[in-house]
């Protein structure tokens, strides 16, 4: 497909000067308000790189991502269902980054427990604080102001207590009563009854008592907590639900009854409340003689890091807040007032109860590659290479390749590394039908995967009783990598490799949507490579030179920039130099570096990078000739390319890392190549050209760290990547057609 915007870069024989390294170390400025900000540069045309900051903040640049997620929820022509699930994917974003991000942030500037009050890093904190609050706002504006209200007129309603008539008064009583009173614990909070432990994002309640209790003393506050076991969103009988579907929230019901929990007290005030805290495991693997039993004693205390954020209700009196901020040692700027549920994710449910098809995106199914039995799989793959393109192209093949290789009694051996899988796999199944059948099955487990630490303990538990061998990969270092090879003895007693290598996990459930890439193929010499790779894993031996695989942390990021110095010689020299790569975020500062000087040696450069980007394009001098966008779509786009034009060469590599330090530094990751003529065609006609042209779901990065929509001109026509590959590869309803 041909990409109508290339036209528009400029010429390749502009900027070809060399730059200045000591232009490229990065100074400190003020950060500019604005609501899709990525910047810490106030500097507007600044072409004095001595004095320009030439890389992008990185939490800026991720509350910027947020931002565009927003504008989802705030996009009328998308169905109300999908837009409520934007709310909620903000909602889960804003909960990692405070885990993470800003928890990891206040952990490095705290020393014996206070932090350290340097200005730049309090500068920074004061701009996530006020970045999160205007997102935080508008989040419950949309909800209260739009998509609730709209709901409700298509006949899904979220009712609370004044909106509830008689009948269903009536009926949430009996239900608190029934279902809900017997569960909580009321805390009056004195001497001996000290403020409880708060689990992590667990819904709570602060009450201001008046009056004395039953031993005759003043104890003016206590804690209520929700219980965990009982369901967020209730959905009311029909037939007290005349006008559709009616529901309401536990802590509606709370709310409702919370006085009938102190007899003989009186209720003065009281709020929901929610901390979010450290959510990110610490274990010394250098230390422990058991990483999993170690890890699992760590889960246990995760619930209960260091807070970070507060979350209360908009009316929270002054005083309970402040109580609340106390406990749990926050200082004002973290704390959130908000209009509505103190945990907004959890109205996802309400989008499993509702099913009318006007409310959702148009359904859409995947269209098999090819066709093939039971073992067939192998004689199509000695053929030719298959390759994938999730969600555009069922994983059904990926799973079927393994379950098929788990029955054949002509296969030995499997090996698959699992970083992402679920609590319920049919591919995890298959590994272990295949271990118990007697086959050699080899499974790296990471079990340090962020949030799947404990369903990746109980596959690796499940797996060693079926008799397979596993292993947690490297100390120090996670595997990130997606490999499955089979080994198959077949005709005259050889054995045969067969490999599958994604950009994404081999997980059946993201899968449907998330956009991956993933190449299924029996070629010797890279299926070789594979197996390499395990032993390097198992044996923790030193790997090989590969000629086709690129693998961190070893030659990962020297490749990558050795591709992009080839392409700016290639320019030097007059011919065209072209990079084009996708992938989540961008912030590894020797890559930006490297593509900077690509970029002033001529190399016509698209980055088409889904959340955080650390590199400032189009500044003159420096980056002039890089061009960044984010798409933001239906879909989670997920997969990593990595496209060099090398002289015709087309060199086009897949991969699971991100161009980030921890990626190329700090993870076991795999890069491969495409090398088929037609499936390279394929990743770039698919994967890359279509982004480029798409004027719909795309935002393009200015110099100064702006997202603006890209907008359709006159009488352009408006075109969608996501949309154009469901049509193209997949089968959607013509009623979505753009």
């Amino acid at each position: 497909m041909p990409n109508p915007e290339i036209k528009n870069m400029p010429s390749e024989t502009e900027n070809k000067n060399s730059i200045d390294e000591n232009a490229l170390k990065p100074v400190q400025a003020a950060n500019p308000p604005h609501k899709t900000l990525a910047s810490s540069s106030s500097a507007k045309n600044n072409t004095d790189l001595s004095k320009t900051v030439i890389f992008l903040d990185r939490e800026m640049s991720q509350i910027a991502f947020n931002w565009r997620v927003l504008a989802q929820a705030e996009d009328r022509s998308i169905p109300l269902l999908e837009r409520l699930k934007y709310l909620c994917i903000v909602g889960s974003n804003l909960d990692e980054f405070f885990e993470v991000r800003v928890a990891s942030l206040l952990a490095q500037n705290t020393v014996d427990g206070e932090l350290v009050e340097h200005p730049a890093f309090l500068a920074m904190l004061k701009r996530i604080s006020n970045e999160c609050h205007q997102l935080t706002k508008r989040q419950y504006e949309l909800l209260n102001q739009e998509i609730l209200p709209q709901l409700s007129k298509k006949g899904v309603h979220l009712l609370r207590h004044s909106e509830r008539n008689e009948a269903q008064r009536a009926w949430v009583k009996s239900y608190f009563e029934r279902e809900v009173r017997p569960l909580l614990t009321p805390i009056g909070l004195d001497p001996a009854h000290p403020f409880p432990q708060v689990v992590n994002k667990s819904l709570n309640f602060i009450v201001s008592l008046a009056g004395k209790d039953a031993f005759g003393r003043g104890t003016g506050i206590a804690i209520v907590k929700a219980p965990r076991v009982l369901p967020r969103i209730i959905k009311l009988p029909d037939e007290i639900s005349p006008n559709g579907l009616s529901f309401c929230l536990l802590s509606s019901v709370i709310h409702a009854h919370i006085e009938d929990l102190f007899n003989g007290r009186e209720v003065i005030n009281y709020s929901q409340f929610r901390v979010t805290r450290d959510s990110d495991l610490w274990v010394d693997e250098e230390e422990v003689k058991n990483l999993r039993q170690a890890l699992q004693g760590e889960l246990q205390t995760r619930q209960f890091g260091a807070a970070v954020r507060l979350e209360v209700a908009k009316n929270c009196p002054e005083d309970l807040a402040r109580f609340l901020l106390e406990q749990f040692a926050l200082d004002p700027d973290r704390l959130y007032p908000v209009d509505g549920p103190v945990n907004m994710v959890r109205l996802g449910e309400i989008v499993d109860y509702v099913k009318q098809p006007n409310l959702r995106f148009p359904p859409f199914s995947a269209k098999a590659v090819a066709k093939y039995s039971h073992n067939d799989i192998f004689t199509l793959l000695r053929k030719q290479d298959i390759l994938l393109h999730h969600p555009f192209q069922p994983f059904q093949t990926v799973i079927d390749f393994i379950r098929s290789a788990s029955l054949d009694p002509n296969v030995v051996a499997i090996k698959q590394t699992i970083y992402r899988t679920g609590m319920n796999s049919d591919l995890m199944e298959s590994l272990i039908t295949a271990s118990r059948l007697g086959k050699e099955v080899t499974v790296i487990v990471e079990l340090m995967a962020r949030f799947d630490e404990e369903a990746n303990i109980n596959w690796a538990d499940k797996l060693q009783r079926a008799g397979a061998q596993v292993v947690y990969g490297v100390v120090g270092l996670k595997t990130h990598a997606k490999l499955a090879l089979v080994i198959r003895r077949e005709e005259g007693g050889i054995l045969r490799h067969y490999a599958h290598m994604g950009t994404g996990n081999y997980h059946p459930s993201t899968t449907r949507f998330y956009t991956d890439f993933g190449l299924l193929t029996a070629h010797p010499a890279m299926a070789a490579e594979i197996n390499e790779v395990f032993i390097h894993l198992t044996g923790l031996t030193k790997p090989k030179k590969f000629e086709h695989l690129w693998l961190a942390p070893f030659a990962l990021q020297p490749q990558i920039i050795k591709a992009i110095r080839n392409e700016a010689r290639i320019a030097r020299e007059g011919r065209p130099g072209r990079i084009i790569a996708k992938m989540n975020a961008l912030l590894d500062e020797s890559v930006i570096r490297a593509l900077y000087a690509a970029s002033a040696d001529g190399v016509k450069i698209d980055l088409i990078i889904r959340g955080a980007c650390a590199l400032r394009p189009g500044v003159p001098g420096l980056s002039e000739n890089i061009r960044v966008r984010s798409i933001i779509g239906r879909f989670l786009e997920h997969s990593r390319i990595y496209y060099f034009r090398n002289d015709l060469e087309h060199n086009v590599y897949l991969a699971s890392a991100d161009w980030m330090n921890r990626n190329l530094f700090r993870r076991i990751e795999v890069a491969f190549p495409v090398l088929e003529k037609s499936l390279k065609k394929r990743v770039i006609s698919e994967g890359l050209d279509p982004y480029l042209k798409d004027n719909l779901n795309a935002w393009l990065l200015d110099s100064e760290g702006h997202y603006e929509r890209k907008k359709v001109r006159g009488n352009q026509p408006r075109f969608c990547a996501q949309q154009y590959l469901m049509q193209q590869l997949g089968s959607l309803s013509d009623s979505d057609e753009e």
